[in-house]
């Protein structure tokens, strides 16, 4: 009996799921390509990190390959096996699905081969104008002259021969596809009026590249892409400078060992085995692909206004009441709040600090930054905060996989401006989403806290689905303040976490004491049922103690969207546990725990997936919802989801991702339906507030 999938197996499951949206008919065709562009940037990352980390331990010595429970080799044999599947599919459903698509509605991709003379002048001046500086190009002599290729970069491999030689003898260069200067769809001058034709970059270079090899024959070209090591092997001990340390392990980042080389699947062996000398690389480190790589630039493909090819807008609902207030801190002191971007408006969000830079009762600011928008108008109302004599402290999380940069240049900004930056903890993320504000009411301190599953990011909340709540309840504000002070001074706090779990005190132990619970109560035939709703599931002790709810009767209903290691569905292990994965327009980012608790239901938000890193190596928090109106708010959100038949998943052991469907039953999509739910909600608290205020009490 299989008791676990590998992550990783898993994790391709999950970006198949991805590109199942592009077969799916309802999705209108520009965002068919933005899911090609969202499959591809996924697979990217994973091949720099974690398949790059199977080459690292598969080229360690033996004793070390000893300490492992798998074979490393073997798992990328698999895992290249399955992603050739998925490429074929990919390049399939491009070029018999979508580019017949995109002509049909006036837009074409056009081959270099069936440019008109009109056509041919342009991109012959493109390449000569724009092109030229950047194309690299270099004639390749075996291992005497090996070019560096950059990490990501676009390459043509070019086959030919001198002119001036009666020898057939083949000759190699390499030229480079300058699309990190350059847009990759050159638009062309139209054969006709309405249509508006398109070139891939690649293919101006491939029709152009004649320009710069004069003295030889182009016998072929064919597209490549080398993929390198992107993880930070920094050693996260308590010495040293750790910032300092990230700083230098960025510029190894884009030169680090290949860990794959993406080449159009059509080359020739001669070429590809030249290419594989040349560049030291093993039939392992080869994925073919289609005559196009680095689709993740589909995100930037040109709509030319077919708005009628996108998907109809969903505006997101004000939440007037918060927005429009004199004082957010006001609304938030008669109860807490609820908010659940992209349905709701950010501006709430955002409304929260900047009320707190210009309140001239507010004393403190605190915040946890993890991922931060490029131009955010929350880091600028915290800059504020510092001129207007407030104490801001930012605790900034330096580690952040590929948003370090970015961070480390908003931490040194902020330090700039007066805040009180603090830096990533050696060994540990910090991954936790919380505010707090510090306010004087009436001569004394209050504390308003701000807890998310999301971060402090006002581009992502369009687009990720998750939760926040805004409250003044002590029992969790004085428990936030607390995590801020260990963050701040490393010093463990003297009074123990009651409401709120945190990592490194006692975040997996509330998570399995509230399993346990249920699984008491169903010993005890009382009602016993979770509902829980993650980004990924892989931690080995929580899943055993799952199985073993399961076992005792407890219904357990997992929404899944990525990872998933649990194997459900099994007989005398995992038969009372459903999964689902709903992959959809917005990204499920939410982490929710639901437990019945004998009919006393307890809902719990929280920034941490059961992944053995968010449990063990991170300072993550859950806490409960305590407002009655905004838990059963979050309780008929999640039971939309689990009603859903349009973009539902199955998770089984087979990893067959079949849809979820519901015979005799109105389609449920629960993203549209989510967004109608929580407008209907608004609607009725903004009739009830002006019902309040036509009907004053006596």
């Amino acid at each position: 009996m299989e008791k676990s999938i590998h992550r990783d197996i898993s994790w391709l499951a999950f970006n198949y799921r991805v590109l199942q949206e592009v077969k799916d008919p309802s999705v209108p065709l520009l965002e068919k390509l933005k899911f090609l562009a969202i499959y591809s940037s996924n697979l990217d990352e994973f091949f720099r990190i974690r398949v790059a980390n199977h080459r690292n331990i598969a080229r360690a010595d033996k004793s070390t390959l000893k300490t492992i429970d798998y074979s490393p080799e073997s798992l990328i044999k698999n895992i290249l096996k399955i992603v050739n599947v998925h490429q074929k599919e990919y390049s399939h459903l491009f070029e018999n699905e979508i580019l017949p698509e995109l002509k049909k509605n006036g837009i074409e991709v056009v081959s270099w081969k069936n440019l008109t003379k009109e056509q041919i002048d342009f991109v012959d001046n493109y390449f000569n104008d724009y092109l030229l500086p950047f194309v690299q190009p270099v004639i390749l002599a075996g291992k005497k002259i090996k070019p560096f290729l950059n990490n990501g970069a676009l390459y043509l491999a070019l086959h030919l021969n001198a002119k001036d030689t009666n020898k057939l003898s083949s000759e190699y260069a390499i030229v480079k596809i300058p699309s990190d200067h350059l847009t990759r769809f050159v638009e062309l001058p139209s054969r006709s009026a309405g249509t508006h034709q398109v070139l891939m970059l690649d293919d101006a270079v491939r029709h152009s590249v004649r320009l710069i090899f004069p003295g030889y024959n182009i016998l072929d070209s064919y597209s490549i892409k080398l993929t390198r090591d992107a993880e930070l092997y920094i050693d996260d001990e308590y010495s040293g400078d750790l910032v300092d340390k990230i700083k230098k392990s960025l510029t190894k980042r884009s030169v680090g060992v290949a860990s794959r080389m993406v080449y159009d699947r059509t080359m020739p062996k001669h070429l590809l085995q030249y290419l594989m000398d040349v560049f030291d690389l093993s039939s392992l480190d080869l994925l073919p692909e289609g005559r196009y790589h680095n689709n993740s630039d589909f995100f930037r493909f040109p709509h030319f206004g077919l708005q009628h090819l996108k998907d109809p807008g969903l505006v997101p609902v004000r939440i007037e009441d918060l927005e429009e207030a004199d004082s957010i801190f006001e609304k938030i002191r008669t109860r807490d709040q609820f908010i659940h971007p992209p349905y709701h408006s950010y501006e709430s969000v955002i409304k929260f600090f900047e009320d707190a830079a210009n309140d001239p009762n507010v004393t403190h600011i605190k915040i946890i930054q993890y991922r931060v928008a490029k131009v955010s108008r929350i880091m600028t109302a915290i800059k504020n905060a510092v001129r207007s004599g407030k104490q801001v402290s930012t605790f900034i999380e330096v580690k952040a996989r590929f948003d370090e940069e970015a961070n480390l240049k908003w931490g040194e900004e902020l330090e700039k401006a007066g805040v009180s930056v603090y830096y990533s903890m050696p060994g540990f993320k910090v991954h936790s989403k919380l505010a707090l504000v510090r306010r004087l009411e009436n001569g004394k301190p209050n504390l308003y806290a701000y807890l998310g599953t999301g971060n402090f990011h006002e581009d992502t909340a369009k687009v990720y689905a998750d939760f926040g709540i805004f409250t003044n309840d002590k029992r969790l504000t004085s428990e936030v303040a607390r995590v801020f002070t260990f963050l701040e001074t490393k010093q463990r706090p003297d009074h123990q976490f009651e409401y709120l779990g945190v990592g490194l005190f006692n975040l997996k132990e509330k998570f399995i004491s509230l399993i346990r619970r249920e699984i008491e109560h169903s010993k005890k035939g009382r009602k016993a049922r979770m509902i829980l709703k993650m980004n990924s599931l892989q931690d080995e002790e929580m899943i055993q103690n799952l199985y073993e709810a399961s076992k005792a009767g407890v219904k357990v209903k997992l929404i899944i969207r990525g990872i998933c290691c649990l194997v459900p569905g099994q007989k005398n292990l995992s038969e009372n546990i459903e999964v689902i994965s709903i992959v959809d327009r917005f990204l499920e980012h939410s982490r929710v725990f639901i437990f019945s608790n004998n009919g006393n239901q307890e809902v719990y938000l929280s920034s941490a997936d059961w992944m053995v890193r968010n449990l063990h190596f991170r300072v993550e928090t859950v806490f409960p919802v305590l407002d009655p109106d905004i838990a059963s708010t979050i309780s008929t959100c999640i039971n939309i989801q689990l009603n859903d038949n349009v973009k539902a998943r199955v998770v089984d052991l087979k990893l067959s991702n079949k849809y979820k469907k519901t015979k005799d039953d109105i389609a449920v999509r629960s993203q549209v339906e989510t967004y109608y739910y929580i407008k209907r909600r608004e609607d009725a608290r903004m009739q009830a507030e002006k019902n309040t205020d036509l009907n004053p009490e006596p």
